[in-house]
């Protein structure tokens, strides 16, 4: 019989693994290569009570965004469509750069909500502003489609030469965009701006 015990004990404590909570950058990594809810599936599910109190309780941003896709598309607790939404809105609200993105995509793309294009432009502005890249290649790539407003155009063309990125595919892009945004602009400002980004 004991022996019995020691042989079960092993398999025992690799179907009771403990899961410990995500950190800020860990959580903030996963929401930024999307890998936030396949993750929360790995972990079989057991930090849902965690997640739900550092959201609603602690009111954490980055454990909000979190909370609020799991309520949108029914990861590991019920779908609540309208509540997840109203938690992303929080996260955004509280200056999250990655919930500002994602909540300015979803409107331009009515997801969840109707379009409202303006609006969803107006919160990538935001979120590209404060150094999101993601967000400010989908902005670029609106404004280079002609859309949104011409005068918000030179600010997003330096941050595209301001900015560093770490893929090439984001560099070629970032590349390409400042080329289209450049036709858009008087030869002054894409001066003014190759100057400030030199003298940096």
């Amino acid at each position: 019989m004991p022996l019995l015990l020691v042989m079960s004990a092993p398999s025992l404590a690799q179907e009771i693994r403990a899961v410990e909570l995500y950190s800020q950058e860990a959580l903030l990594q996963m929401l930024r290569s999307n890998q936030h809810l396949a993750r929360v599936r790995e972990d079989d599910c057991q930090l849902v009570q965690d997640i739900e109190a550092r959201a609603s309780v602690l009111k954490v941003p980055a454990y909000q965004m979190l909370w609020a896709d799991m309520l949108l598309y029914g990861v590991c607790t019920d779908k609540q469509v309208e509540l997840g939404f109203e938690y992303l809105r929080i996260a955004a609200e509280q200056g999250l750069p990655d919930a500002l993105e994602q909540l300015g995509r979803y409107y331009i793309q009515g997801r969840f909500v109707v379009v409202d294009e303006p609006y969803g432009l107006h919160l990538l502005h935001l979120a590209a502003s404060m150094g999101h890249q993601r967000a400010l290649l989908a902005l670029a790539g609106h404004y280079v489609a002609g859309k949104g407003s011409p005068r918000d155009y030179p600010q997003v063309y330096q941050w595209l030469h301001e900015a560093e990125f770490q893929q090439d595919s984001d560099r070629q892009q970032a590349q390409q965009f400042k080329q289209q945004l450049a036709m858009h602009l008087p030869p002054s400002v894409r001066e003014q701006t190759r100057r400030s980004v030199l003298g940096r």
